[in-house]
């Protein structure tokens, strides 16, 4: 992976929510707001936004992907960074959106789908490299220790690097012990459409997974992917297993916000 050149803190950003975030957890979307107003940067929501077009994409349908990613190139026109609280999306936009126009007869629309690409960032990426924060001295109040594990989506950890954000941002934090289980790296049977097109392999590989992390003594899986941690989270619910399960964003803000006091 080429290594990313990272400019200055910014005075004011895009979020590009997700529809998994807008539709289901929605929390963590505006838990991610509040991480970046608090570093005093202005957050801008285009309403218009949807889909980032990954389910066409990788279901095979590259033109639909494209009027999906066509309609919302003129959403982001200041030049300003696009947070993204999801590598898999981030990772859609950053390196899939300008290969949907590389055929395309409109040139211009080409050319603002790499400049939009260049701007997108996974939330913890930014956090990190960009806002260069670092949670080491933060209080976060009289909040009980906690110890987790990550998860990070098979399409962040290869495109976006999520995982080394999330486990940067994770160790930082006082109270916090970031665990390994032996299932970490495995894929935890989403995959987008493959859960739906093959749901007994699926609902194995999320079994062996729930149980790997449960096997670690941890309080709860964090991840900054909603479609894992929609799909852990109700297969952790369903088999009874002791994992609750937690935004990235949601996890942050909770342990580093002075005024949440006891987890």
């Amino acid at each position: 992976m080429t290594a990313r050149r990272y400019p200055p803190p910014p005075t004011d950003v895009y979020l590009f929510a997700t529809c998994l975030i807008d539709l289901f957890v929605p929390q963590a979307g505006l838990d991610a707001v509040r991480l970046l107003e608090r570093e005093g940067l202005t957050v801008h929501f285009p309403r218009k936004q949807s889909c980032c077009g990954q389910p066409a994409y990788t279901s095979g349908h590259p033109r639909e992907a494209c009027e999906v990613a066509r309609a919302q190139l003129d959403l982001f026109s200041e030049p300003w960074p696009v947070v993204v609280p999801s590598g898999s999306c981030a990772g859609m936009i950053r390196h899939h959106w300008p290969k949907l126009f590389e055929d395309d007869e409109d040139a211009d629309a080409a050319a603002r789908a790499r400049a939009l690409a260049n701007r997108v960032y996974e939330l913890g990426e930014f956090l990190l490299h960009v806002l260069r924060l670092d949670f080491s001295e933060t209080t976060g109040g009289a909040m009980a220790a906690e110890r987790v594990v990550l998860h990070t989506s098979c399409s962040a950890r290869r495109e976006m690097g999520t995982r080394e954000h999330g486990v940067r941002l994770l160790d930082a934090l006082p109270g916090v012990t970031r665990v390994e289980h032996v299932r970490e790296s495995e894929c935890c049977g989403f995959g987008g459409t493959f859960s739906l097109k093959h749901p007994d392999i699926s609902g194995a590989m999320v079994k062996d997974k729930i149980a790997s992390a449960c096997a670690a003594g941890c309080d709860r899986l964090v991840s900054a992917d909603c479609g894992c941690l929609l799909n852990i989270g109700h297969a952790s619910q369903q088999s009874g297993a002791p994992l609750a399960v937690e935004h990235l964003a949601s996890f942050l803000w909770r342990r580093t916000n002075p005024e949440n006091g006891e987890a």
